[in-house]
């Protein structure tokens, strides 16, 4: 009998933790496993918005940008989707930033309150919107490599983001 509760004892501590460990980590991994399924019609739903087409004057959708990017990413138990354009532009950021405050004031978004007075962000409903201007330094971070035409003049992105599930405000 004393081999046997020996034997026994080793096993129900170590179920016995392993319980105790899958109830107190139980919920942090249900927030973990919170991911983007279902998010489909809201991914489509930005990459349909028309601010996502207006550009100035002669800017190109740059080349191997041709379609809307758009997707969905999960960190930490936020879920959140966006879609952004890459445009080419060899005109002045200034030309950039004059056409997005008209274009995004028109088109209903108004500017983040909290974004600095020279910054390209705007809000809508639960949704941001921000024009980034493309450094070489950025779009090595990205794994676009070196690209003059988006690196002379200026070549931005436009994106637009929405949380899922968080409830917070849009911001940049």
């Amino acid at each position: 009998m004393s081999v046997r509760t020996v034997v026994t004892r080793p096993i129900s501590l170590l179920l016995t933790t392993a319980t105790v460990v899958a109830t107190l980590t139980g919920c942090a991994l249900l927030g973990l496993a919170q991911d983007c399924e279902g998010t489909d019609p809201r991914v489509q739903e930005l990459a349909a918005l028309d601010i996502l087409g207006s550009r100035p004057d002669e800017a190109t959708v740059a080349r191997g940008f041709e379609k809307v990017d758009a997707g969905c990413w999960a960190d930490s138990g936020e879920v959140a989707v966006y879609a952004e354009r890459t445009y080419a532009f060899s005109g002045t950021r200034a030309e950039v930033a004059e056409h997005y405050r008209t274009a995004a004031r028109q088109d209903g978004w108004r500017r983040d309150s909290e974004a600095a007075p020279e910054g390209l962000c705007f809000v809508r409903e639960e949704m941001s919107l921000r024009i980034v201007f493309l450094t070489a330094e950025l779009l090595k971070e990205y794994g676009h490599g070196t690209r003059p035409d988006l690196t002379t003049g200026a070549g931005y992105w436009i994106r637009i983001d929405a949380n899922v599930n968080s409830g917070s405000e849009a911001g940049c």
